[in-house]
This record gives C-alpha cells, structure tokens and sequence, in this order.
C-alpha cells in the first residue's frame, strides 16, 4: 500500500510538472555539455523510446567516487584555486553533484606506497594503532570535499590487513619485480590469506572498529563497510584473497564490533560472476542475517542480476566503475556508459566512479595506467575533465536521491530513465554510431516528440 501510494504522489507531481520546458543537454568527444535546442522536430523516428511512469523500479540511493592517495597528490600540484573549482565541480549541484564517496582502510591500488594503520607484528591489543598516515592526504582530501559538500556520505573497505595478519607476512598476494614478494610466499585465489585463527579475526574486527573511531574523531563519519575489496583477486599490489568460509568467520566478529557503532556492513565488493559462491556467505544462518547490502564490481556484474533476483530485500551498490588504460578516451567513456546501463538495469541504488584525480596518463605506483574524473598536467599546472566526467555528469548532475529507474519500452536500446523526485523524468540517450540518429519520445504528452542525437554522443533530456 505503502508503495501504490509513493507511486500516486508521484503521478500527480509528474501532472503539475508536465509543461515545464524540456532541458537537452549533449556530449560528444570534441564537444561536451553543449545545450541542445528543444524545439519540436519534423523528421520521421528511426527508432522510438515510450515511457510508463507505472514502470518503475529500484530507488536511487546516490552517484558517488573514491577517495585515494594517489587522487589527492595530482589534485596538490594544481593551484588553490583550482582545486576548490574541481571540487565544486564534483561534489555541488552545479556539477557532478555526486553525495556519496568510497575510501580504504590503509593501502589500495593507488596509494603512494603500502602501509597499513599498525604494522606491529603480534600486536593483537592495537597498541600502536595509528591513522597519521592518512592525516597527510586522505583527510585532506576527504575534508576538502566535505567542504563544499557538508552532507558527503562515506563507506570503507580495505585492499589489505596489516601484513603480519596474513599467511605470507607481505601486502601483495602475487609477485613482481617491484614489489618484492617472493614467489614461495604467493597466495593465489581460492585460497585464505588471512590466518583464520582466533586472535588474528578479532584483532582484525577491533583494527575495524579503531579505524572508525579514529575517523569520527576528526568530524568523518563512516556509515558502512565491506570487509574486502575483491577477496578473490591476487594481486601484485595490496590484496587479501578469503574463501566464502574465511569471510564468514571473519563476519561472525566484524559485524558486532560495526553493530556496537551502528555501522552496517554490505557484503562485497564482488568482483567474480558466480552467484553461488557469494549466496553461500548471505545464506549462511549465522551471518547472513546481518549483511545489509550488497556492493559488486568488475566481472561481479554478471552475478549481480541473479543475486538480486535472490535477495530483493537487500540494496545493491555498484562499488567502482571498471576504470581503463589512461587513454582517457571516447571509447572508454561508452564502455562507461554501457556499464551503467547494465548495472541500473539490474537492480543498483548506487554508482561510484573509482579514480577522482590522476596525473596524465594515470599510472600506479604498481604501474597499472588507468583513466580518471579529472586529469592533471604535472609540468603545466593545468586539468582538463575526461569523457567519463561528462558521462557520469549526464546521469549524476540531473538524477537525484529517491529518484525511480524506469523501466523503457520502445525499439531504442541505449538509453535509461529515471523519475525524480520532483515528478520530472530524465531520459538518458546514447548515440554511439557515426551517424545522426533520430529517435521519437512517446508516453508523455506537451513535448517535441522526436530528437536527432549527434553522432557518437550521450544525450540527458528532462521532461
């Protein structure tokens, strides 16, 4: 009943809001964020997309990014000025207007280096517990964006525990020539490289709840966690492969330690397609119960429509868009595009980009090149945002919190829709062949009723 009733509401805003004049905004890669005319058109449709305010779905919970390391170093070589800019431009309405971010407890991929907040061997008590480490440039940076967006929401997940609490004694879980694990200690996927014993588990918990501790200490609330990122991925930077029975042992003392600070932990990130091998963590009677949501990330996206389909009660997260070669190019930005389609189209509440910031070319400590929001010219000073900024603005900066994904029908396949709060409906259109395309609006009276989309573009129109 509840919901029959949210829907009315929002049918009759959608009434009142139906002679408000259509926004159309397009990008291409030569021309982004151009402001379309709106005017109706003559041409006949090549292809229809028909909107049906009853067709909706899941609620959006927010759009959001990641803060790391290696994001607040590139941002440190541009002016002030230009910082404040950028960070308008990502967290405010006027831009990205992007209210949730992700960060990680200790080292990522994209930290400077590996360090973890107590690397004290057999410290179980957490006596040298410290986050001086992240006073340097993740709280900077955090709170430079808390900043201009007082309301910025923060969940965690770690890439690696302190090395003393794993199998091989050493952050990585695969070696490389710069990272100097050697090749006896490797600990590949499939197996736990977190020693499941007793006093590692609730020291690791307590490492848990210190860290949100600490961080509410310095005025940054952390409203979830997920207790790995990728725990199947051996990686040759900070990594932690866990077995689904490793994860639940492990969940059996994080989850009360989270519960005591009303921290709520989301199962994740998944990063493997097979279902099976996440539901045996969420069907499990003792833990199960108490995982909040799901976050899923990489080939995860293929076990995301089946998990949802098994488990509707629980909120679904994408946790980091698949994040490219450091081209920063318009091929990466439709690969970006089609990821959000499949994953709004399957069930999730929340998107986050991963990379905020790079310097040109994107490339690691541990030399993987990937592509970012904002992309920094060391030697000149200056940044310029990338085609994934315009994508994700497209979507972000126009659908807000408690929005409705729509369901579309109609024989136009590249697009997806939202009814926002305010009863207005938003229509994200992509034309990635090199053509113009012509595609007709049906369903919702008072409009021009047929657009041409530029060739290779990505088009939002609020009607």
């Amino acid at each position: 009943m509840r919901n029959w009733m949210i829907l009315l509401a929002l049918l009759a805003t959608v009434s009142c809001q139906r002679t408000a004049k259509m926004e159309w905004v397009s990008t291409t890669f030569d021309n982004p964020w151009q402001v379309m005319e709106t005017v109706a058109a003559e041409a006949s449709a090549e292809a229809s997309v028909i909107v049906d305010l009853s067709a909706v779905n899941q609620t959006v919970e927010g759009f959001g990014t990641c803060f790391n390391e290696l994001g607040w170093t590139s941002l440190s070589e541009l002016s002030e000025a230009d910082r404040t800019t950028i960070l308008e431009d990502l967290f405010t309405s006027s831009g990205l207007n992007l209210t949730m971010a992700r960060m990680p407890l200790g080292a990522n991929d994209f930290s400077v280096d590996f360090y973890s907040y107590d690397e004290v061997p057999g410290d179980f008590a957490l006596e040298h517990f410290s986050i001086d480490r992240d006073r340097e440039m993740l709280i900077p940076f955090i709170r430079a964006a808390k900043a201009v967006n007082p309301s910025l929401r923060i969940w965690a997940s770690p890439w690696c525990p302190p090395s003393w609490m794993k199998v091989s004694g050493h952050y990585a879980s695969r070696s490389a020539p710069f990272n100097g694990l050697p090749m006896d200690r490797q600990v590949p996927e499939g197996v736990d490289a977190f020693i499941l014993e007793p006093a590692y588990l609730e020291a690791y918990a307590q490492y848990f709840g210190k860290f949100i501790d600490a961080y509410k200490a310095e005025g940054i609330d952390i409203f979830m966690v997920m207790p790995q990122n990728e725990p199947n991925s051996d990686q040759v930077f900070p990594s932690c492969t866990w077995t689904p029975e490793g994860l639940i042992a492990f969940l059996k003392y994080l989850e009360p330690e989270m519960a005591s600070r009303d921290v709520e932990v989301y199962l994740g990130t998944m990063e493997r397609a097979n279902p099976d091998l996440w539901d045996r963590i969420l069907t499990d009677p003792e833990v199960g119960p108490s995982i909040k949501g799901m976050g899923f990330q990489w080939a995860g996206k293929d076990a995301l429509p089946e998990l949802h389909r098994r488990h509707p009660e629980l909120p679904c997260y994408q946790t980091e868009q698949e994040c490219g070669n450091g081209r920063n190019d318009w091929r990466g930005a439709m690969h970006s595009w089609d990821l959000m389609k499949h994953y709004f189209g399957n069930g999730v509440q929340s998107y986050f980009y991963w990379n905020t910031s790079l310097i040109e070319g994107g490339i690691s400590t541990w030399m993987w090149r990937q592509n970012s929001l904002v992309v920094v010219d060391k030697e000149k000073g200056i940044y310029r945002y990338s085609p994934e900024y315009y994508v994700l603005k497209h979507a972000s900066h126009y659908v807000q919190p408690g929005a409705r994904v729509l369901t579309l029908g109609g024989t136009f396949g590249d697009a997806l829709g939202f009814l926002n709060p305010d009863g207005r409906v938003v229509l994200l259109l992509a034309n990635q062949s090199d053509a113009p395309k012509t595609v007709s609006l049906e369903g919702l009276p008072g409009h021009p009723r047929v657009v041409t989309l530029p060739a290779g573009s990505i088009n939002t129109l609020v009607l």
